[in-house]
């Protein structure tokens, strides 16, 4: 298996650069992924696909405003950090820029929106060769008035405030991801509650998604891809609750890579059935994985190269899964973030 092997053509028109309006009025590229067939349909539709006794699985992260800026203490030069990783609250792995002008020990006082110095401030812990350092923040809870969102490098579109809202789920909670758990975006507040209407369990976890997500794997083998951790939570209630639906032959759906991954890290390190985890996700799923916990999997068109179209593959067959892409840009999909969605059952 090569990185190569993860590579597709794709015209950059078809890279979305807005969102649609309603939510769930993108398109959604059915796959059977054991027949192999494809059905073209719209997103409200994935009603159709649930039934009593389903589950459905959602990453309730909250994406922050992870671009900051700043003045150096004493010196009053500019400076920027983008936030890649929380390592503990009020900790987290950035990029800084200018990396060599700013020492372990610096302290930066960050700027609101409007570029005016405010009180809260960052100091640098530790740095790294590559660019990054340890960051501590005084002032975490108002990142959302201080930074702006740290949007994907292939959306060029400037966003407006209320497009900038809809980089997030209508379910969102916990602020901590840098970015979206995109396959959530489809869903509208009247689609959830016609789906809990029909007897599906909607359910929630937590992981906090980083900037590596959009990363290419360079590695010619994608098994030596260093793989990043993530921090996560499976609730005691939605461990439970996805322990009956299985008992009961109900079906579990995953609403993105990022809630494949917290559920079968914990199915791997605890066992079946499952039980609460709260911690580090240190998980690149690879073909060849076995799924444990997943049964269905709703999820966006991902980059090439990129480790959640590895996931992808590896629950439906490289070669399938291929196939559906390259229907997908010949009847003009959108792609990426902000394009439209998959359900692969």
């Amino acid at each position: 298996m090569k990185t190569s092997d993860f590579d597709y053509n794709l015209p950059l028109e078809l890279i979305a650069q807005t969102p649609v309006d309603p939510r769930d009025s993108s398109k959604l590229l059915v796959l059977d992924r054991f027949r192999r067939g494809i059905e073209h349909r719209c997103f409200s539709d994935i009603i159709d696909y649930l039934r009593p006794g389903d589950a459905l699985v959602f990453n309730d992260s909250r994406v922050i405003p992870a671009r900051l800026f700043g003045i150096k203490k004493g010196t009053g030069a500019h400076v920027e950090a983008l936030l890649l990783l929380r390592r503990a609250y009020g900790e987290w792995q950035a990029l800084i820029k200018p990396a060599k002008r700013l020492n372990i020990g610096t302290v930066v006082n960050l700027c609101d929106r409007s570029g005016n110095p405010t009180s809260s401030t960052f100091e640098i812990i530790s740095k790294s060769d590559d660019g990054t350092a340890l960051i501590r923040l005084t002032d975490e809870e108002h990142l959302t008035d201080l930074g702006i969102l740290a949007l994907p490098p292939y959306i060029h579109h400037q966003l407006t405030e209320s497009e900038a809202e809809r980089y997030q789920t209508v379910y969102s909670r916990v602020a901590g991801s840098v970015a979206a758990p995109t396959a959530g975006l489809h869903f509208t507040p009247e689609l959830l509650k016609a789906i809990e209407k029909k007897g599906v369990k909607l359910l929630f976890v937590t992981l906090h998604i980083g900037l590596d997500t959009f990363r290419p794997v360079k590695e010619e083998d994608p098994a030596f891809h260093p793989i990043h951790r993530e921090y996560a939570i499976l609730p005691s209630e939605t461990a439970q609750a996805i322990n009956d639906v299985k008992a009961s032959s109900g079906r579990v759906f995953g609403v993105g890579t990022s809630t494949v991954r917290t559920l079968e890290w914990a199915a791997m390190t605890q066992g079946l059935p499952l039980k609460e985890f709260e911690g580090w996700v240190e998980l690149f799923i690879l073909p060849g994985f076995h799924f444990q916990v997943i049964d269905h999997l709703i999820t966006n068109f991902h980059l090439p190269r990129g480790t959640p179209l590895m996931l992808a593959s590896a629950f439906v067959g490289r070669e399938t899964l291929k196939q559906a892409y390259q229907e997908a840009v010949d009847e003009q999909y959108r792609f990426y973030s902000f394009g439209d969605s998959m359900l692969i059952h």
